[in-house]
């Protein structure tokens, strides 16, 4: 016999040997003994007063052994001779893209314009340390993408865009933790990610599939509304008969690309703000209930806020606790920065993005001019705008949270986690009014929600400014462009996705779509 329960443990109780055994037994009103072996399902922290609980989801095997190997099972086959699909993009939604196309009988062929995961190392140094963005290989382009030296989160709402459990599993099997398996905030870490992504490149070299690195596309060749060819900035040409665009949010170059070419794009609406930073401590203390270090069987401290103000959502994103600040800009020229964590998430600040929507339809009447792009432009002003104000370096603007929130001129910050340093300007000013102000009143109302998250600890970094495409590539109930019949538009830089996860299921079902055809 099986049985799925649910069991709740106390923290003292979570040092207990053998305490799921007990409290099943216990739950199900049998010997212990006839437990043959019990599964976590998931596991998540209710940290609400008046004490911590473990909230656990396990399968309980009676009188009956645990299954050896997972429901999950992968049949990849040689596919060096099969047809070609074209996969542009190499992160989340083109990997799985490519993985995918294996399975079902296809050789993947994927043109990555940044460099395999080890030599990105390098490129990311280059930007820390010499405030100098290789516009090919940064933490936005590479194998792997942005969420390869971006936190990699796990954690998506997408539960009905596909099987998350399957994308999961395939990550086990390329060698993420079975942790991710069990967490309700699943998430593999920075310092881990690159090994499961070269895995991940391994198997579809392996099984035929072939992935052309430093391959950045300049042009499509159209004719009868299909694309006949692929041209590289290196002079290469690539015929083609299928075409999966997986270039995630920030490749610009495509967007001015398929807008030359006369293909439909259309503007998406998306977020824009900054980075806060606090002490982990003081999250900790705020979401455990905590005075000093926090109990040793609990993870960093993470949080979720949300608050409408004049008729928009001011938000948080992309929250790393225990983690850093990074510089994330694709050009020279611009400042953009995102967070990410260890696996450990063991670092001494947490940083979360705290963003303001923006409205493509009534925002921005002074970018009308660029069509489909004006949510592009209207990014890419912000970002240059937050370069010259950093003394024309890839430095970012920053203030202390209490002095943005009531328009002071900055004090010196406190220690921060961003590694190419910071400028002490008045960020508070830098930014428009439309995302400035609602930041300030989202930040009090925070306030008031997390009793110690407004404070003279806490720093302001910006901007935040790529937590999703401003553009979007329309496609139709196919999967394809209605316009170009070849094109499918995947994972996040179509507007498809949000993350990892759900850029993965995108990935799988562009795929499926495109080998269908």
């Amino acid at each position: 016999m099986v049985k799925d329960i649910q069991l709740r443990i106390s923290l003292k109780e979570e040092r207990i040997k053998d305490i799921l055994l007990k409290k099943s037994a216990e739950f199900l009103d049998i010997p212990r003994r006839d437990i043959s072996g019990i599964k976590i399902l998931r596991k998540s922290i209710d940290a609400r007063k008046p004490k911590i609980m473990f909230n656990y989801k396990v399968t309980v095997f009676i009188k009956e052994p645990l299954p050896e190997t997972s429901e999950y099972q992968f049949d990849y086959k040689d596919v060096s001779k099969a047809k070609p699909i074209h996969i542009i993009g190499f992160g989340p939604a083109g990997m799985y893209a490519a993985l995918r196309c294996i399975e079902l009988g296809y050789k993947p062929i994927v043109l990555e314009r940044g460099k395999n995961v080890q030599d990105r190392r390098r490129d990311l140094k280059a930007i820390n340390q010499d405030h100098f963005v290789n516009e090919d290989s940064n933490y936005c382009f590479g194998e792997g993408g942005a969420g390869t030296y971006s936190d990699g989160k796990l954690y998506t709402r997408s539960l009905k865009r596909g099987d998350v459990r399957r994308i999961f599993e395939n990550l086990v099997f390329h060698g993420a933790t079975e942790q991710i398996l069990i967490d309700a905030h699943p998430h593999i870490g920075t310092n881990k990610l690159p090994k499961v992504v070269q895995n991940i490149r391994e198997t579809i070299l392996k099984y035929g599939g072939e992935i052309h690195f430093e391959s950045r596309v300049t042009d499509f060749i159209i004719k009868d509304n299909t694309i006949q060819a692929i041209q590289l900035q290196n002079g290469k040409e690539f015929t083609t008969e299928k075409v999966i665009l997986a270039t995630g949010h920030s490749a610009r170059d495509i967007f001015y690309l398929l807008d030359k070419k006369s293909i439909a794009l259309e503007a998406k609406s998306f977020a824009m703000g900054v980075r806060v930073e606090h002490p982990q401590h003081i999250i900790d203390s705020i979401q455990y209930h905590c005075l000093g270090k926090r109990d040793e069987l609990l993870p960093a401290a993470a949080y979720s806020l949300v608050q409408q103000v004049n008729d928009r959502g001011v938000y948080s994103f992309c929250m790393c606790p225990g983690g850093f600040i990074v510089p994330a800009a694709t050009a020279n020229g611009e400042v953009v920065v995102n967070g990410m964590s260890p696996s450990k998430r063991n670092n001494e600040f947490a940083n979360s993005g705290i963003v303001v929507e923006i409205n493509i339809d009534k925002d921005l009447p002074k970018y009308e001019q660029f069509g489909a792009l004006k949510g592009l432009e209207y990014q890419k002003n912000l970002e240059r705008l937050a370069f010259t104000s950093g003394g024309r370096t890839q430095t970012a603007p920053a203030q202390r949270l209490t002095d943005f929130v009531e328009g002071n001129l900055s004090r010196d910050l406190n220690s921060t986690s961003y590694q190419p340093g910071l400028k002490s300007a008045p960020l508070h000013s830098l930014l428009p009014k439309l995302i400035g102000s609602n930041l300030r009143k989202g930040f009090a109302v925070f306030g008031q929600k997390m009793k110690g998250y407004y404070t003279a600890e806490a720093n302001v970094v910006g901007v935040e400014s790529r937590t999703s495409s401003p553009v979007s590539i329309p496609r139709n109930e196919k999967l394809h462009h209605p316009d170009i019949h070849n094109l499918f538009p995947c994972g996040e830089g179509g507007g498809y996705a949000g993350g990892i996860v759900s850029a993965a299921m995108d990935g799988e079902r562009c795929a499926e779509a495109a080998t269908n055809i």
